[in-house]
């Protein structure tokens, strides 16, 4: 079982930026896909951004792209999201996720089987 710890969310207006970071526990992080998913109020849960284990490929929604950057670093054992450009429409609980069986990328929740508890992004307008 793999340990992920969110941290950096808070409240920001429109326009600011944040950084989220996920740390995660275990010796073998280097070898994990990872992504950040969020979910707002009487939503559904939403992908956001993935990266590979390597970080050299990243894959991101279309409603955060060229606003959002999904980085990691394995000696640190954490994964990171740049929020810039924030929108009240990115309002939601972000969590991170994590894959011990797939290195690659992937936009689908059922592939990650360690989740963290999540931090709240708040973007007033």
């Amino acid at each position: 079982q793999v340990q992920l710890a969110e941290s950096g969310g808070g409240l920001v207006q429109a326009g600011g930026s944040l950084r989220l970071s996920c740390t995660a526990s275990g010796r073998t992080f280097y070898s994990y896909g990872m992504a950040w998913f969020r979910q707002a109020p009487g939503k559904e849960r939403e992908f956001v951004a993935t990266i590979n284990w390597s970080g050299g490929t990243t894959y991101y929604a279309d409603s955060v792209k060229g606003r959002f950057t999904i980085s990691r670093d394995n000696a640190k054992n954490t994964v990171y999201l740049q929020m810039n450009s924030l929108k009240p429409e990115d309002t939601a609980v972000y969590s991170c996720a994590a894959s011990t069986e797939r290195s690659g990328t992937s936009s689908w929740g059922d592939h990650y089987d360690n989740w963290g508890q999540g931090t709240q992004v708040t973007v007033s307008s």
